[in-house]
């Protein structure tokens, strides 16, 4: 089963394929210990920003630390966040980061265009999915803002945000974006907003956020049912993400809940590695288990490989 397969599977089971992002080299192993313990089918993931401003140190640092430890039908590895323009406004050569991660064993791949115009970001994401095709590999785009680090809602509170509906995907931009750019997946903005990455607020505890269902499910039809993809998941109320698994969203992107718990060890015992990757172990399985419920899902899916 390749991360294409699993994606669709995702969808047409109205589950979802959770994506853990990896700051730190040893979260690898308990992440995917986590995933197999608990019978799923999962991502390991590394942006751009996380081996730039934490410790992950690069793309093939991630995977050779992934492939110790993956299982074939259980685990697959995906590069998240490539931004054709970054958080600080710089422009980014995406296309030798894509091609060093696809070189690496990555078996899905995300150009970020979304702080570009709309034909711009159709643009760069062509020139991504006419490279990951050389590989026979999936790309992920995203279409609209999501709040937080990238900077949308600068100067809103989250309900400002949420009722103004800044930032969010529009359908008829995500028609045109389907169509035309050649994605696999779309990553769309309905009310989830990213952890932050400063170093002084990195440590504080997400708000609440909630998704706008009836957008997401008119996202969807707008697509041809493409497969949806949900940013910043840590801190969503879960009856707003099992609802969306219900309505088109197939994969869900998850790093502040299991980052800071490894950060948090870490200050409590320095040094102890072992005590942080317990910490990052448990909290990975209770995602699994008790917030997203996708124990033993890879029974329905590692068979479905249409």
């Amino acid at each position: 089963m390749n991360a294409q397969q699993a994606v669709a599977a995702a969808l047409r089971h109205k589950t979802i394929i959770p994506a853990f992002n990896i700051p730190y080299l040893p979260m690898v192993e308990p992440v995917v210990q986590a995933i197999i313990d608990e019978n799923s089918v999962a991502m390991v993931q590394v942006a751009r920003l996380e081996w730039e401003k934490f410790e992950s140190q690069s793309p093939e640092a991630v995977a050779k630390e992934y492939f110790k430890f993956c299982k074939e039908g259980y685990t697959l590895l995906h590069l998240d966040h490539v931004p054709a323009i970054d958080e600080d406004q710089k422009n980014v050569d995406f296309l030798p980061l894509l091609k060093r991660a696809l070189d690496a064993g990555y078996q899905s791949v995300m150009i970020d265009g979304s702080r570009l115009p709309l034909a711009q970001n159709i643009a760069v994401t062509q020139q991504a999915a006419d490279l990951a095709a050389k590989y026979g590999s999936a790309v992920e785009a995203e279409l609209g803002a999501v709040a937080g680090h990238e900077g949308a809602g600068i100067g809103l509170s989250y309900e400002e945000l949420f009722t103004s509906k800044k930032g969010f995907t529009k359908t008829e931009e995500a028609t045109q974006f389907a169509r035309e750019s050649g994605c696999d997946w779309l990553s769309v903005a309905a009310g989830s907003f990213h952890g932050a990455i400063a170093a002084a607020t990195k440590h504080l505890k997400k708000p609440e956020a909630r998704l706008d269902i009836e957008h997401i499910a008119e996202l969807s039809a707008a697509t041809g049912h493409m497969p949806l993809v949900l940013h910043g998941g840590s801190g969503i109320k879960q009856e707003y993400i099992l609802r969306a698994m219900e309505n088109g969203i197939a994969k869900i992107n998850v790093a502040t809940e299991i980052r800071q718990p490894y950060e948090f060890a870490l200050e409590e015992k320095p040094g102890d590695i072992a005590y942080a990757q317990q910490e990052v172990y448990d909290r990975t399985c209770w995602v699994l288990h008790n917030f997203l419920h996708t124990t033993g899902n890879h029974d329905r899916l590692g068979g479905d490989n249409r």
